[in-house]
This record gives C-alpha cells, sequence and structure tokens, in this order.
C-alpha cells in the first residue's frame, strides 16, 4: 500500500539505544587532531594537562579542557622509532615524582636489528610543554624476533613505586619460540625494575622480592610474572592496588588477568581458559583469567581502568575496556569473592587503541579511525511521554482514506523526537514512524478498515529512549463503495472486446475487471483500471469466443457489489475477414507489443497464395506455426498465445507465394513477451 511506511532505521536505533544507560561518549576535544594516537597519560604535576602518544613516534601535550584548540609537540623521536603494523611508540609513564625531577619513560621498538627499548628522557628547563630530546637514557633493550606482539604498556606501582613493563611473546603466531613460558628471556613477561636505584652494570635496580631475584645463570630477574601472549594495556587500581592486565588472545579467546608477583598465566600452554599447546606444560599452578571472552563477540582485547573518576558513578569500581575490532566496550565487576559480572556499555565510533585518565581520574577511550579521544558524559534521562489519545476516521477526498489521529503529552526537553509504535489485535508492536522534538501529534494512513489498533510512543535522542507512554487502542470504521452498473460488453474485432459502465461512487481508488469463458467458466480478475476511468478493451480474448464479464469498484480492501454480467463473443477470423482485395501481401506488427501471454497478429494476402507463418525464438528455433497452406487473396488475423513460454524477443517469419503468379512475399517483425 502506497502510504504504508517501514521504517528500518529507526528499528536500528531502538536496538542500538540502552534505556537504562545514563552516559554517552562524546569527542573530548573536538577542535583537536591526532594521527594514530596510542596513549593517553597525565603527568600528575598538577597542572591537569593531557599527554597524548602517537604511533610514530611524537608525544602531543595539551591543557585538559574541552575548548582547547591547539595542541604541542612535547617529544618527537620520529628519528629513533620504527613505526608500522604493532611497533612504534607504544607506552608513555611519568615519574611519580615528576613534578620535582621532569623524569618521564617510554618504551618503542627500533630496527636494524628490531628491538624493543625503554628510555627515560627529561622535561625541558625552559619550556614545560617541551621535553629535551637528548637527555634520553636508555634503561633497557631486548630482541624482538618478529614484527608483532611487542606489548608496550609502562607504569608505576602505587605501592611499591616500582616501573612496570607489559611485553609480548616475541610474535609470529602461537608462540614458535615458547618465549611465553621461558624465564630466560624478557618476551612474554610482566618485568618489574627499580628505576630510583642502580645495581652494577644496570641503568636500574632488581627489586628484592622480585621471584628470581636470587637465581643464578641466564634467568631474567626483572620478571615478576609470565606466561603473557601479548599484554595490551594494563593498569593498577589506586583503591585495591591491583595489576589489572588484558591480554591479547590467538585465535579464539580474549582474557583479562589480575597480575600477581611470581604467577604463571599459562600462554603457550593456554588460550584462556582453554589447552592451546600443551608440549612441556608441566609447571604447577598456572593463573587462569578472572574473565575471558571468545572471538564470536570480538578480535582483539584492549585493557582500560578501574572507573574511579567523578563523572559517571554507576561505574566507580568496575574496570572498563573494550574490543579493538568491534568498539564494544564493557564493564567487568570483580571483588575477588563473587563472581565477575561483565555488562555492555555501548559502542564506540572507532577501533579503541587504548584507555586514559586524567589528574581526577576521569576516564578516556582512544581510538583509531577516527583518531580521536572521547570520554564518557552523563545523560539526562528523557522523560516519556504521556496522555496518549486519539480517534479513528474516513478522510474525505477521492479516494477516501481510513485514518487514525493520535496526539499525546511532550513531558522532556531533551527529545529529538518521537518513536510511534502500533499492533494490531494480539500481535507484536512495530515501529511505523517518528515525528521530529515538539510534534505532539500524528496521523496513521497506513491503516485498514474494521481493525483493532494498539499505539504507543516513546521520545528519543541519539543516545537514549525514555520509556512508552500509555497504549492507546482504536478500532478503525468500515467504508462504503457503490457498484457500478449498466456493464455493456461489444466484440469489436476478432482479438478485441470493448467494455463501458456507469461510475456510481465518485470516490473509488479503482475498478476491477472479471472475466469468464462460457456460461460456464469461473470468474476470475484479469485487470483494474484507476479511479473515474469507465470503459476497458480487453485484446486478450481468443476468437470465436464467448466471454462474460462483470466490473467491482474497491478503495484499497474494500470493495464494491459487483456490476450487471454482460458477454459478447469475438468472430470467427477462420475466413476472409475483409471482402476487399488488398493490393499487396503485407505482415502488420503484433499489437499489442510488448505484449502479456497473448497478441494479435493481421496479415494481408493480394492472391492467393501457398501461405507459411512461424514464429522462432532468439536462437533461430522454430517454436510455433501460425498458418500453413493455401489461402485465398484477403486480409486475415490470428492470436497467438504465448503462455507456454519464458519472457523475451521473438520473431514472426511470414513468406507467401502466389499460385497464379510468379510473386513471392517474406518478411519478419520482431514480438517482445513481457509476463
Amino acid at each position: 500500500m502506497r502510504y504504508k511506511l517501514i521504517l528500518s532505521l529507526l528499528i536500528s536505533l531502538m536496538i542500538a539505544l540502552n534505556v537504562s544507560a545514563q552516559f554517552s561518549l562524546e569527542n573530548a576535544f573536538p577542535n583537536l587532531t591526532f594521527n594514530d594516537p596510542l596513549d593517553l597519560q597525565n603527568s600528575g604535576d598538577g597542572t591537569n594537562r593531557i599527554f597524548v602518544v602517537e604511533q610514530a613516534g611524537r608525544i602531543k601535550v595539551f591543557p585538559n579542557s574541552s575548548s582547547v584548540t591547539s595542541l604541542k609537540t612535547y617529544l618527537d623521536i620520529t628519528d629513533r622509532v620504527s613505526a608500522g603494523g604493532e611497533m612504534g611508540l607504544l607506552g608513555l609513564a611519568f615519574h611519580p615524582d615528576y613534578k620535582n625531577n621532569g623524569y618521564f619513560y617510554v618504551n618503542y621498538t627500533v630496527s636494524n636489528p628490531r628491538k624493543t627499548r625503554i628510555s627515560r628522557f627529561q622535561v625541558s628547563s625552559e619550556n614545560p610543554d617541551s621535553a629535551d630530546k637528548n637527555t634520553e637514557v636508555i634503561l633497557l633493550t631486548f630482541n624482538q624476533p618478529f614484527g608483532n606482539h611487542n606489548g608496550g604498556w609502562i607504569g608505576f606501582g602505587p605501592d611499591d613505586g616500582y616501573f612496570y613493563i607489559g611485553t609480548g611473546d616475541g610474535g609470529s603466531g602461537g608462540d614458535p619460540q615458547n618465549n611465553g613460558q621461558s624465564i630466560t628471556t624478557f618476551l612474554g613477561k610482566i618485568l618489574r625494575i627499580d628505576i630510583d636505584n642502580q645495581d652494577p652494570g644496570l641503568e636500574y635496580a632488581i627489586p628484592p622480592n622480585n621471584p628470581f631475584v636470587d637465581s643464578t645463570g641466564s634467568v631474567v630477574k626483572e620478571i615478576y610474572a609470565w606466561g603473557m601472549r601479548n599484554p595490551w594495556r594494563n593498569s593498577f587500581d589506586p583503591v585495591t592496588g591491583w595489576l589489572w592486565c588484558a591480554d591479547v588472545g590467538q585465535s579464539a579467546w580474549e582474557e583479562i588477568d589480575i597480575i600477581e608477583n611470581g604467577k604463571n598465566y599459562g600462554w603457550r600452554c593456554y588460550e584462556g581458559n582453554h589447552s592451546f599447546n600443551m608440549s612441556g606444560c608441566d609447571y604447577p599452578e598456572y593463573i587462569f583469567p578472572i574473565w575471558e571472552y571468545s572471538h564470536g563477540q570480538g578480535c582483539s582485547i584492549t585493557g582500560g581502568y578501574v572507573y574511579r573518576g567523578p563523572t559517571v558513578p554507576e561505574l566507580t569500581g568496575k574496570y572498563i575496556y573494550a574490543d579493538l575490532c568491534t568498539g564494544t566496550v564493557w564493564s567487568l565487576e570483580y571483588d575477588g569473592i563473587n563472581p565477575p559480572d561483565n555488562q555492555t556499555l555501548l559502542t564506540a565510533p572507532g577501533n579503541v587503541t587504548s584507555f586514559g585518565v586524567d589528574e581526577c581520574n576521569e576516564l578516556y577511550i582512544v581510538t583509531f579511525s577516527p583518531d580521536r579521544i572521547y570520554r564518557f558524559t552523563p545523560t539526562v534521562p528523557i522523560v516519556a511521554p504521556s496522555g496518549l489519545d486519539g480517534m479513528a476516521g474516513i478522510t474525505l477526498g477521492n479516494p477516501i482514506r481510513v485514518i487514525v489521529n493520535l496526539w499525546w503529552n511532550d513531558n522532556s526537553n531533551n527529545e529529538d523526537g518521537f518513536i510511534i509504535e502500533r499492533k494490531t489485535n494480539n500481535g507484536n508492536f512495530q515501529v511505523i514512524d517518528s515525528v521530529e522534538s515538539n510534534v505532539t501529534g500524528y496521523t496513521d494512513w497506513s491503516v485498514i478498515d474494521t481493525t483493532t489498533y494498539t499505539y504507543r510512543v516513546k521520545a528519543f535522542n541519539a543516545t537514549n529512549t525514555s520509556g512508552y507512554s500509555n497504549e492507546f487502542t482504536v478500532i478503525t470504521p468500515l467504508r462504503e463503495v457503490e457498484a457500478p452498473s449498466d456493464l455493456v460488453a461489444t466484440a469489436i474485432g476478432p482479438n478485441e472486446i470493448e467494455l463501458n459502465w456507469a461510475d456510481n461512487d465518485f470516490q473509488e481508488e479503482g475498478y476491477k475487471i472479471e472475466r469468464k469463458t462460457g456460461a460456464q467458466g469461473i470468474y476470475a480478475i484479469i485487470d483494474s483500471v484507476v479511479e473515474n476511468v469507465i470503459s476497458y478493451l480487453d485484446q486478450s480474448v481468443e476468437v470465436n469466443t464467448l466471454y462474460y464479464y462483470r466490473v467491482f469498484a474497491f478503495i484499497e480492501q474494500v470493495v464494491s457489489d459487483y456490476s450487471n454480467e454482460d458477454s459478447a463473443k469475438t468472430p470467427n477470423p477462420t475466413g476472409v475477414e475483409d471482402s476487399r482485395i488488398p493490393n499487396e501481401y503485407k505482415l502488420e506488427q503484433n499489437y499489442p507489443n510488448p505484449f502479456n501471454t497473448s497478441t494479435g497478429i493481421q496479415f494481408s494476402l493480394s492472391e492467393t497464395s501457398n501461405v507459411n507463418i512461424r514464429i522462432y525464438n532468439s536462437l533461430g528455433k522454430t517454436i510455433d506455426t501460425i498458418s500453413g497452406g493455401v489461402m485465398q487473396a484477403g486480409i486475415y488475423g490470428r492470436i497467438w498465445n504465448a503462455q507456454s513460454y519464458a519472457s523475451g524477443i521473438y520473431y514472426l517469419k511470414m513468406t507467401a507465394e502466389s499460385i497464379n503468379s510468379d510473386k513471392v512475399y517474406s518478411n519478419v517483425i520482431k514480438m517482445i513477451y513481457l509476463k
């Protein structure tokens, strides 16, 4: 029906919105642009500045204000960083006493040979928004056998002040060197060092309670925990002191771990809670994740923070994390005693590469495509509309329509509009349309007669929807249509019957024509005409056949009674149909053309002739014969019924050879059959 409204966009909006959510994401710094941002940190010096790490080797700094319009380059070491894929400037951490000593630390990759480098830099003594790249002190370097799984996170423990480093297993796939389980390599680990003291031959000291501090030989004393695949973003909860780690999975499972001193987290023996490669896996205690999700929900975890910010109190104490591929953002509530509770929050508008917090512990989300920084913002609840009421009626005009008029009260001032839902009898509610904000009425043109409809309305904006209004139920009226009369059927040729009737209802949508063959036939609809048309030419009739007709008016599904019945018989075309002798041979173009099912063929013979008229398909194959044999001079008509053939192009060929002279005639016409 031409007035029916199917609004798939509104349905998608309804699915995407979370009615109970009291927050959404907003572009935290809409006037700034970034290039491949990978990390966000604050310096903890009371300046409330934001530092954003860009993969190519730059750190940008700017005031923590949504109105900020420019940023500065704090550090540029693109000449030292090897970036691309999973390589680049991957991590940033400020010394807990940065305000006094100006020290900060970075984690980046270099080439020729490929290595991870952990370095310390110092801020310029003359410009607090610029670091001195010539102050670099390389603390730690280790080889990377492949270009992926470089880890990259670095950070300071809130309780012990030690410096922590997350490293990947060295890359490729499946940890071919078994680095995750080896304690003689820096790869696949959480490392911990003391950067405020020095052991002989090192730029740092080994904390005295590291698990392998007293080991000898090639054991890596910097190890704090091992069995990691590619920890992508770790964080400490300042309240509990727990170190949360998001470890990227291989091909099936992503996991979240609470990192403890001296623990083995299972890779490559286990991927999440599931066996992966158990060769040589005889360690007495593997620590399994507190949470995992399958690759049916995403493909690569991005670790976040336990929310301790002031903006969204309902998230307080919950670990916020995301999936890089899908952009899904979750909250995980876990106290170490009760089972974890994981909830989907929303979908970020890009690929989530990292999270970060400012000096107030407010949380930020870092994304690629678009390269932006987002933050949570509280949303004001939308108050549901009320007082939904209405009435059903019939319009004046041509044609008349059944409608339902609705109206309601707008109780909110932050909606973008209203969504109208409808159900029929005991069916399910479906979205039928929407209106803009401040519009408190709607006319439903897509209803039919004598039907019970129930409506409800709710408000919406870009991030939320209200509850529903009250429900309103109405029964639509029945329209009446007067039947046509004085139907007359007249055969005007072997292939045509003309119908005429009287119009007794000037609001009909149109007429439907029914026909049957012979008095004992069964009526069937053969066609329809629009309103105010009171005649019809039936060109789908056979020759020498009696047809009966009747007509009724309609408005959508409402129909009138039938008109009177009338009949007409087509003439017999087997003899000469015109006593005039034509002057020439001629094959006329078929009519109608294009045609549906049947078409008329007319040809002329100027002399008694041997005639052959055949029909060919587009491959040149004969499929039917119209006439053949000796025929007298005259004008002839035939009907070709193509019901058993496929739609397409057909060719009609006529050849005629005079019996009394040497005249020969041949012609071909093209016919188009459209079912």
